[in-house]
């Protein structure tokens, strides 16, 4: 049984990690990067095409971002995870995929006036499309016989609507072992979604520690500071824009600002509008209200048994088309609006960045986690000046977070996680950036945990304990966006070859009528591109 380490590790997105046991190749989670890229992660140990099943822990694309390119690249085995995660996944996964289309398309479009290769997208609608076919809807607390030796269940982490932690039985050659992967745990009191549910017994687990070493504090009244936000703001004259993850933390917004409506905390603006400017938080909050029963918590279904829809209310709007999306701008009267991506890294966003952040009587809400070298954490730290589509851009408006909005634990919280474990389980730090990763591996070993934060590539057999491969602990030389993309087109080439071989195989028996004519397509094929 080996486990192998392969993003976000030292880093905060791109979570990956592997599992060979029993005869099968098996993933945790396939994550794209964002942000700032610290470390050059590892090739993942087998090809695509060899993956038998991803247990995939949330939706979000720094989790489940690259299962397209896995499919891509040939993988054809299963995708195992929650129900609301795979409803979540069929239109991330879309939404990135035609993310990926678009950036192509524009590039190319500037390209051709500059003579620039031809920029190829990550992967494409089809792929994403192929990839969601594959997903396997589960429950949550059902134990699954996946497949020989191996097990898996998906407990509520309380991160996001489906999220879980991971929990896998193991059995090879007569060894049993049991391994869990916490997933993203969930901040404890979060609007409509559950607090994470705690587990009992492990022999490894391998736990993200994002805010790891740092206390959310005191329970902070969001509807108060919202309130404040949203009035100050309109007596300025101006828009309070929240650039906010469409999915979890848009649902989330609506359900304070529901609350301010329906108390009247702002009398003076009784009908002010609120934009939801992201067709993919449209889309996500409606995969919410389809998962009342088995995700929204207590006080959330108190509402709606009263009849009341916990995430909409009057003076909310939506915008769906991009000419939609333009009229918010050319609208003079102060509102909220609501847009992402969360990061500003991508989507409309961006758009409303450009127009808002030059006035004074604005304010940009943050209200998650903005990792380092995105657009969000630069405007954070005091950023004077940005740049968007090709424009500088004075930064003169208000610059709020609101502390403590998060879909993450903080320290204790994921202490008290940890600490439902007994006996004390062999710990794998993970999903933090460099600096809090050694903070929390240091706190734990001090609390008796033999714990270590592994770095890209590095290998662990499970049954012996010790470390076959030590992972990659320098930091990563930077690579031009041209060269990266190159490396990357060659790998696709590279794993349809694999592929090709794979297919090849599959063919032995079969009829010579057939086999001669497969043998010729590939030879003319070589013969087209033998170089």
């Amino acid at each position: 049984m080996k486990l192998t380490f392969i993003g976000a590790d030292h880093e905060v997105t791109g979570s990956c990690h592997c599992i060979q046991a029993a005869g099968h190749n098996m993933l945790v989670d396939c994550g794209m990067e964002q942000g700032l890229d610290m470390y050059e992660n590892q090739e993942i140990p087998f090809s695509p095409s060899d993956i038998d099943y991803i247990f995939l822990t949330h939706a979000h694309i720094d989790h489940s971002g690259l299962i397209p390119l896995m499919y891509a690249r040939g993988f054809r085995g299963k995708v195992l995870t929650t129900t609301a995660t795979v409803d979540l996944c069929n239109i991330m996964l879309r939404d990135s995929a035609h993310i990926q289309e678009f950036e192509a398309e524009w590039r190319n479009r500037k390209g051709r006036r500059s003579g620039d290769d031809v920029y190829v997208p990550i992967y494409t609608m089809d792929d994403a499309i192929g990839a969601l076919e594959h997903f396997v809807p589960c429950e949550y607390d059902r134990i699954i016989d996946v497949d020989t030796g191996v097990k898996v269940r998906f407990q509520d982490v309380g991160h996001l609507l489906g999220s879980a932690s991971v929990e896998l039985w193991l059995s090879e050659d007569g060894i049993d072992k049991k391994v869990v992967f916490s997933g993203d745990i969930g901040n404890l009191n979060q609007p409509l979604i559950k607090d994470p549910q705690y587990l009992k017994e492990a022999d490894i687990v391998v736990m993200e520690s994002t805010y790891g070493d740092r206390s959310h504090g005191g329970r902070v009244d969001y509807v108060t500071e919202l309130t404040r936000i949203i009035k100050t703001t309109f007596d300025k004259g101006g828009n309070v824009v929240i650039p906010s993850f469409a999915v979890g933390r848009t649902q989330e917004l609506l359900y304070f600002i529901r609350a301010i409506k329906h108390d009247n905390l702002i009398p003076e603006y009784p009908d002010f509008e609120v934009y939801i400017d992201s067709p993919l938080a449209i889309e996500a909050t409606n995969i919410f209200n389809e998962h009342i029963e088995s995700c929204f918590d207590d006080e959330a279904m108190e509402l709606v048994r009263q009849g009341i829809n916990p995430i909409s209310f009057a003076g909310l709007k939506t915008a769906v088309t991009s000419d939609e999306s333009r009229e918010i701008n050319f609208n003079q009267t102060p509102k909220v609006i609501i847009s992402a991506s969360g990061m500003c890294e991508a989507g409309r966003i961006r758009h409303h960045l450009k127009h808002n952040l030059w006035r004074p009587e604005c304010t940009i809400l943050f209200v998650g986690y903005q990792a380092v070298g995105t657009l969000g954490r630069n405007l954070l730290e005091g950023a004077s000046e940005v740049k968007l589509f090709g424009e500088s851009i004075e930064v003169r408006a208000h610059i709020e977070k609101l502390d403590g909005i998060s879909g993450h634990a903080d320290k204790e919280g994921l202490l008290a996680w940890l600490h439902s474990f007994d006996p004390k389980p062999k710990v794998f730090v993970v999903h933090g950036e460099d600096s809090v990763c050694e903070s929390f591996v240091s706190h734990i070993r001090g609390e008796g945990y033999e714990a270590v934060a592994p770095y890209s590539g590095g290998v662990y057999d499970v049954v012996t304990g010790a470390w076959l491969v030590q992972g990659i602990t320098e930091k990563k030389h930077s690579l031009s966006a041209k060269a990266k993309r190159a490396s990357t087109i060659f790998e696709k080439l590279v794993e349809a070859g694999k592929r090709l071989m794979l297919v090849i195989t599959h063919n032995e028996g079969g009829s010579n009528k057939d086999l001669v004519k497969f043998t010729n397509q590939i030879n003319s094929l070589c013969d087209k591109w033998d170089r």
